[in-house]
């Protein structure tokens, strides 16, 4: 039994050596394993954002770099790979080319998680994450791929002799492409308009601003639906944004009342309405020192103008809808009166104007 074994395992080296393979790819992968384990369990305890970014970044990397390590002993190990075989195998390449990948790799998580942790502390990083991460994508696998290529032994000197006529041909033909680009950087670095802010196109049409793309801007409307601008036409046109410098807005309502109401009381009621409800009302301003204005003589009213202040532009109609309801209960427990709209006739007016053109026309 036991020499028909041997002789098995002499006629048939390859089990023993994909045996010795398997053993250290195991024993490889578990030492990666508990490496990471360890370096995840202690940058758990510390509170530095960047070693628990670091440790998340490796991650990928550095299972290719076990493979790396794998290949390296196969290549030196003649009892697992003969020495023929072994130099039919471009080992240096690959390691080269998978060592390069580790690279890229590592500094792209690394990166991008960086821009996601500073993006959620500023509202600049926050709103051009997207034109960043594809800037930073590009850049880097432009630079690894001529790096491999200079690596193996390929001249990339043409290649970037040729970079220019071609940058030229591309520009060319992607010129809308690359005009929304620059107009979305545009947008991020002036920053008219950032994610969240509720702004009111030159169409008329109004909504939260939701992404800001490198080719184009999202916008959600009121009714839960979306407007996707391109950056270049968005970037030439007259934008009202209603969150900028600040949230807060004025509320203007215009009142009339009749003719011979008393303006002064009017105003002391109306007042005394406003301060309530912006003191009581969740979306109105307390602190808001509010006025009245009279501006009109109509043809059935005087008519005037109250100044509130809501927290946001959306908020302004609930504000304006109970300070309406309010004030018209008052003025009815005041006797103040709210004319419609009619036109009158003063015939006594008419009738003195009557006499004495007629009384004009007698002397004549």
């Amino acid at each position: 039994m036991l020499n028909k074994a041997l002789e098995f395992s002499n006629n048939t080296p390859w089990l023993g050596a994909a045996s010795s393979l398997l053993l250290i790819a195991i024993l490889l992968f578990l030492i990666r394993f508990f490496v990471m384990y360890w370096l995840k369990k202690w940058t758990s305890k510390t509170k530095f954002i960047f070693d628990t970014l670091l440790i998340e970044s490796i991650s990928k990397p550095l299972t290719l770099c076990t493979i790396i390590v794998l290949l390296t002993i196969l290549e030196h190990d003649t009892f697992i790979i003969s020495t023929s075989i072994s130099q039919q195998i471009p080992f240096n390449s690959i390691n080269i080319v998978l060592a390069l990948l580790a690279l890229i790799m590592f500094l792209d998580r690394f990166i991008i998680g960086t821009i996601n942790y500073y993006g959620k502390q500023s509202a600049v990083v926050f709103n051009s994450k997207s034109i960043i991460k594809g800037v930073i994508r590009v850049t880097l696998s432009s630079v690894g791929l001529l790096v491999l290529m200079g690596t193996l032994g390929i001249s990339i000197t043409p290649i970037i002799a040729s970079l220019g006529i071609t940058s030229l041909a591309v520009a060319l033909a992607l010129q809308p492409t690359l005009e929304n680009f620059f107009s979305g950087v545009q947008l991020v670095i002036d920053k008219p308009i950032r994610v969240g802010d509720f702004i009111e196109l030159e169409s008329k049409e109004q909504g939260f601003v939701d992404h800001i793309g490198w080719r184009s801007t999202w916008v959600k409307m009121l009714p839960n639906n979306m407007i996707i601008i391109p950056n270049s036409q968005l970037s030439k046109s007259r934008i009202i944004n209603y969150f900028y410098p600040e949230k807060e807005l004025s509320v203007p309502v215009d009142i009339s009342v009749h003719y011979d109401s008393d303006l002064e009381f009017v105003e002391q009621v109306t007042l005394e309405v406003a301060r309530e409800i912006l003191i009581s009302h969740e979306w109105g301003v307390d602190d808001y020192n509010t006025f009245v204005v009279f501006h009109t003589f109509d043809r059935s009213s005087i008519n005037f103008t109250v100044m509130l202040r809501a927290k946001e532009y959306f908020n302004r109609f609930w504000v304006k809808s109970a300070f309406i309801k309010a004030l018209h209960k008052r003025y009815k427990k005041e006797g103040i009166v709210i004319p419609f709209p009619i036109t009158a006739i003063n015939t006594t007016q008419e009738a003195a104007k009557f006499n004495s053109d007629k009384k004009v026309q007698g002397d004549t």
